[in-house]
């Protein structure tokens, strides 16, 4: 079975053992490789659908019960197959070792023997799942809150990755939005309310890209689509076709029995000073969920606005 090498009591304690768990996992039909010092691919063969995912390898470690990447969870349960590529530092796969491995698969038409190919990425991993798009044209992109650059002559305002300005964002591979061209479609999903999120997505506006807003979703998409348990269905609908922003708002409204997606609405209309509005939604999301405390916040806010 994919993704059995460990479990919840014999998880990996270190990266080294982590690690071999990947080349074990990669052993059973497809490959594990190391590509250079900050970046990995492990592969899976299955059906000629593909599902390629740009993943953290910390992200990966604490937040998946398995250890083994999300996209491997999805691809499974479809027989599909599935090609992650982990990042071991925050390094936004900007490495020769990443650009020569792409090259190697275009070099051996890897991507030609699939019927449908998906790339999928958020943060660091939604800039790298556009960015390395141009390998597989014809592809489906879905970014979640991706950087378009943190080149400085073109995001020289976003000061949160100050730090990683240094790597080379001008060379092979470089400007996200350029090489989303080849594509089938792109789709970048932002939460408008996130300024510099916002901003980057503004730079991929191109005919074959579709801005989907996920409103109130947070600085950290990964995570608050996973509370909502949509993930799966949005990577599953890509790799099939069907997806576009229509569906995802489909999808998205999972977040009315969402806890920390109404807990953000909420401070958002309290920090508007929309305070009547705010008990509304408290009050009708409380009686919906029957959540004491959503309740009670709804009756601190109805004092709050008659002040």
């Amino acid at each position: 079975m994919l993704g059995a090498a460990t479990n919840d009591t014999t998880r990996a304690t270190t990266d080294a053992a982590w690690r071999r768990e990947l080349e074990l996992e990669g052993a059973q039909g497809g490959f594990y490789r190391p590509l250079g010092e900050d970046h990995s691919a492990l592969f899976i063969a299955g059906t000629p659908t593909l599902v390629v995912t740009f993943e953290n390898a910390a992200t990966i470690r604490q937040r998946e019960p398995d250890q083994m990447p999300f996209g491997l969870s999805v691809a499974e349960m479809r027989g599909w197959s599935h090609l992650c590529l982990i990042s071991h530092a925050a390094r936004w796969y900007r490495d020769p070792a990443v650009y020569g491995f792409f090259d190697e698969m275009v070099d051996e038409s890897f991507f030609e023997q699939f019927d449908h190919v998906v790339f999928f990425g958020a943060g660091m991993g939604g800039y790298a799942a556009a960015a390395y798009s141009v390998a597989a044209p014809g592809a489906t992109v879905i970014a979640l809150h991706p950087q378009a650059t943190l080149d400085p002559a073109v995001a020289g305002w976003d000061p949160r990755f100050a730090d990683r300005r240094g790597l080379d964002f001008t060379s092979r591979y470089g400007y996200a939005p350029d090489m989303t061209e080849g594509t089938g479609q792109a789709f970048v999903i932002h939460d408008p309310d996130q300024p510099l999120d916002s901003m980057h997505a503004a730079l991929f506006r191109r005919p074959w890209t579709t801005l989907v807003p996920a409103r109130h979703g947070g600085a950290d998409l990964y995570a608050s689509l996973s509370s909502m348990h949509i993930l799966h269905s949005i990577l599953s609908s890509a790799a099939t076709g069907s997806f576009d922003a229509r569906l995802f708002a489909t999808f998205y409204r999972a977040r009315r029995s969402n806890l920390p997606y109404l807990n953000r609405m909420l401070a958002r209309l309290e920090s508007d000073g929309r305070f009547g509005l705010a008990a509304m939604a408290a009050e009708s999301a409380g009686r919906r969920l029957r959540e004491p405390r959503l309740l009670e916040a709804a009756q601190k806010l109805r004092l709050r606005a008659l002040d």
